[in-house]
């Protein structure tokens, strides 16, 4: 046997063991994790350098201090585990409408997302959902099966290639489309729903009105303009649907509300 074919097998192997010892989700979803957090961390620091350095950074105080006050209520609820330091949150000068969240306590938002959110609720909704990727490791599983997908592809095409089968380049291409319908695109809006449940607690823990979230998602529906693929061909849920899943889960979000001792005056 070549040495080749023997180094993808150990791969394969290697996967497959992994695949057996998977890690939980906060939710209690099965996992695949590769990389060791420090790694993410130290990926998500030279990232968030990066965007700093190519990227222009707001300079109005207010809007700066608005969320950072946010910030700071959402980043409390954050487990030591995940991140046992201190945050640090951008302010971004873009019309987009978005915001992030990186392992090791970045956070960025876009001035378009203040358009949007038309609150300090409303915005702590996005800020719980991006940090709640970050608390559910949602970037380690995705890297980590974007490499066995890598392995598993390469392995195809070396078969393809020994038994010399025709329209090779065609056959692959099939394949990765299969791929990214068939396991990328499901899986991360398993982790999008995933972070929606995470979010709408962090948000609650931390005083937010957890009904908010249900307005917020209205809202970036309509800044959409019914600019959307259909959801089986999307990263991200509908927006009804996922506004059925946060209203279904909003028993449980009021009750944590009820319950926090935190009173956010972010403004």
């Amino acid at each position: 046997m070549k040495l080749k074919s023997i180094t993808k097998i150990a791969l394969i192997s290697a996967c497959i063991s992994a695949l057996l010892s998977c890690a939980q989700s906060p939710t209690g979803r099965n996992q695949l994790k590769l990389f060791s957090s420090a790694q993410l961390a130290n990926m998500g620091t030279q990232a968030f350098d990066s965007m700093k350095a190519e990227q222009d950074v707001s300079k109005k105080p207010v809007q700066n201090q608005f969320v950072s006050c946010v910030a700071q209520y959402i980043t409390a609820q954050v487990p030591k585990t995940v991140y046992d330091g201190e945050w640090e949150v951008v302010v971004f000068d873009d019309d987009q409408v978005n915001a992030f969240a990186l392992p090791g306590g970045k956070i960025g938002v876009y001035t378009g997302l203040l358009k949007v959110a038309e609150n300090q609720h409303q915005l702590a909704a996005v800020m719980g959902h991006e940090v709640a990727h970050v608390i559910a490791e949602h970037g380690n599983e995705r890297m980590s099966n974007s490499a066995l997908i890598g392995i598993g592809m390469d392995v195809a095409n070396s078969v393809m290639e020994s038994n010399q089968v025709a329209n090779n380049q065609m056959l692959m291409a099939a394949i990765g489309l299969g791929v990214q319908v068939g396991v990328q695109l499901p899986f991360s809006r398993t982790h999008e729903t995933e972070a929606d449940i995470i979010g709408l607690e962090l948000m609650a823990k931390a005083g937010f009105k957890p009904e908010e979230s249900v307005k917020l998602w209205q809202n970036m529906d309509k800044a959409s303009g019914g600019n959307r693929q259909p959801e089986f061909l999307s990263t991200h849920p509908l927006p009804q649907n996922r506004i059925q899943k946060l209203r279904s889960h909003m028993g449980v979000a009021n009750q944590f509300a009820r319950q926090s001792s935190a009173k956010p005056n972010c403004s």
